[in-house]
């Protein structure tokens, strides 16, 4: 994965960097990664946030999980939708 792609995908989850390095994903956000090396495969999914260190990169969970990968490892990316807004109770005036 190169520093664009990762880039694209922080910006599509919507992520702020935070004051210790995390880029944390947007409110309801999270983004799966997919990891391949020597003909092994791992799917990283929802991940909330994401912190570079050098050529790695570092990922947590929604359930802390935390996972240290090779960004050249890392082939593709999936944001997951925005959720929708809940609708308001009550009657629509026309």
């Amino acid at each position: 994965m190169t520093e664009d792609h990762l880039s694209a995908l922080l910006g599509l989850a919507e992520a702020k960097k935070d004051n210790k390095g995390w880029h944390n994903t947007g409110e309801g956000r999270h983004i799966t990664f997919y990891v391949g090396h020597e003909g092994g495969t791992l799917t990283i999914g929802r991940v909330e946030a994401v912190k570079r260190d050098g050529d790695l990169a570092v990922l947590r969970t929604v359930k802390g999980e935390t996972f240290v990968v090779a960004l050249v490892d890392a082939f593709a990316g999936h944001v997951e939708a925005a959720p929708k807004q809940a609708r308001k109770a009550g009657f629509a005036s026309g």
